[in-house]
């Protein structure tokens, strides 16, 4: 990206540091009170404050997003990387504003710097992350057959499958293991590798591409270098499914360019952010199993009622952490009024679906897993455009995961204390490198 300023943002930029203070704790970064305000409007903004995303174990809740959240719906906050800024939302019905208000521009970010968690941005031009309507319509529109309900169950078997034959081969080795290693490493991998449509043989290709993508711990320069590999396998794969009739999404997208419908620069970047989305689901099942492990009157209750499973799969949804800080920004292309803060064109907006998931006004007593919630309107995929096509899929393979752990698995237990399971680090996307397990 080429640098340019933030519009309308504040003389207080120029003073803001770096990084925390030397031997802080997240909870004691300060607010960053910066120069003085160059005029009434500026002196009304709230201070802006240093979220520096130190790696967290476990599922706690990041205590400075916490605090954002005490503060204010609307406040502001400067992350690691990028220049200036940026308006950060955190109350549901505002988050789900700003998400489908097309006032706000995920196009408009490109070509900025504006500030953000990774030192490299991963979406290419052009691609469906940054794109508005009527554009990112249509790109989605290619893919969509791929994750209907019935796009979905086209895999489902071949999923069960494939789990099982893992589960069998931790069996056969018995314990203890690695669960995130033997087992919510793969699944993950296979089943968006086969709605995909990448070979078997590629998938530990595509699994090394998405970590060093997904990883801010080895610098810009290797993640942009796994971005374009994985860009060039992707164009290769959709090149040779244009005159096939299959379903997975390089046909669906080798097709669709055949018709003239998408670029092969657009057809490349959604599947390489499809690709990636599609692990997600490793770190979020690491999450979801240390919750049920460290809990095992939740796991003894699963087990004992697997009607509860589905609404307990929600439930987890939205109480996990399932990243560092906040995605994607938006810009606001008119000044537009949220929660009382004028929020001016040309500033940057970043909504935390982490923190609407703990709206104490949508979720009673938020901080407390209720797998009898109901409704739970959760956003833990989204919401508006840009809501994650993947969904559906993700909750599929959750539900497989818990059935066949659950199920076959009577005694998994952890095998070490739980401040000794080591979690990611360097990671945008939050979850276990390991599980240790016993049974």
């Amino acid at each position: 990206m080429t640098a340019e300023p933030l519009v309308g943002k504040a003389a207080v930029d120029e003073a803001l540091p770096t990084g925390p203070p030397d031997g802080q704790t997240p909870a004691a970064c300060p607010l960053l009170t910066g120069q003085a305000p160059a005029d009434e409007a500026t002196a009304a903004l709230p201070p802006v404050r240093y979220w520096p995303v130190f790696d967290l174990t476990g599922v706690d809740f990041d205590p400075v997003l916490a605090d954002l959240m005490e503060q204010g719906p609307v406040t502001r906050i400067k992350l690691p990387h990028g220049e200036g800024w940026a308006w950060l939302v955190t109350r549901m019905r505002d988050v789900r504003t700003v998400t489908n208000d097309p006032r706000f521009s995920r196009e408009a970010v490109m070509d900025r710097q504006v500030t953000r968690l990774a030192p490299h941005f991963i979406p290419s031009r052009g691609a469906v992350g940054l794109l508005d309507p009527p554009d990112h319509t249509r790109l989605r529109r290619a893919v969509a057959p791929a994750f209907t309900a019935r796009g979905v169950e086209r895999v489902r078997d071949s999923a069960r499958r494939m789990l099982d034959e893992l589960v069998d081969a931790l069996e056969a080795a018995g314990p203890p293991a690695d669960l995130t290693r033997d087992v919510l490493g793969p699944f993950p991998i296979a089943v968006i590798c086969e709605l995909m449509g990448v070979p078997p043989a590629d998938r530990e290709a595509m699994h090394t591409w998405t970590q060093l993508i997904l990883s801010s711990a080895h610098g810009a320069e290797v993640s942009e270098r796994a971005k374009k590999e994985m860009s060039e396998y992707f164009a290769e794969l959709i090149d040779a499914r244009v005159d096939t009739t299959g379903e997975d999404v390089a046909s669906l997208l080798g097709r669709a360019v055949a018709r003239g419908e998408v670029t092969v620069a657009e057809a490349v970047g959604l599947a390489v952010l499809l690709q990636i989305g599609g692990e997600a689901v490793t770190n979020n099942s690491g999450q979801m199993f240390y919750i049920l492990l460290t809990r095992p009157e939740l796991a003894d209750r699963l087990r004992a009622d697997p009607a509860i499973r589905p609404g307990a799969i929600d439930e987890l949804l939205r109480y996990i952490p399932h990243r560092n800080a906040v995605g994607l920004s938006r810009i606001a292309l008119e000044d537009v009024e949220l929660a009382g803060v004028r929020i001016r064109a040309g500033e940057a907006v970043y909504v935390s679906y982490l923190a609407a998931n703990r709206d104490p006004e949508v979720f009673p007593d938020p901080d407390r897993i209720d797998v009898s919630r109901s409704p739970n309107p959760h956003v833990a995929f989204g919401f508006g455009p840009h809501y994650c096509p993947g969904g559906r899929l993700a909750r599929m393979e959750a539900q497989l995961l818990v059935d066949a752990l659950l199920d076959r698995l009577p005694a998994l237990r952890l095998a070490v204390p739980p401040d000794q399971v080591p979690f990611r680090k360097g990671a945008l996307i939050r979850g276990p490198e390991a599980l240790p397990v016993a049974w």
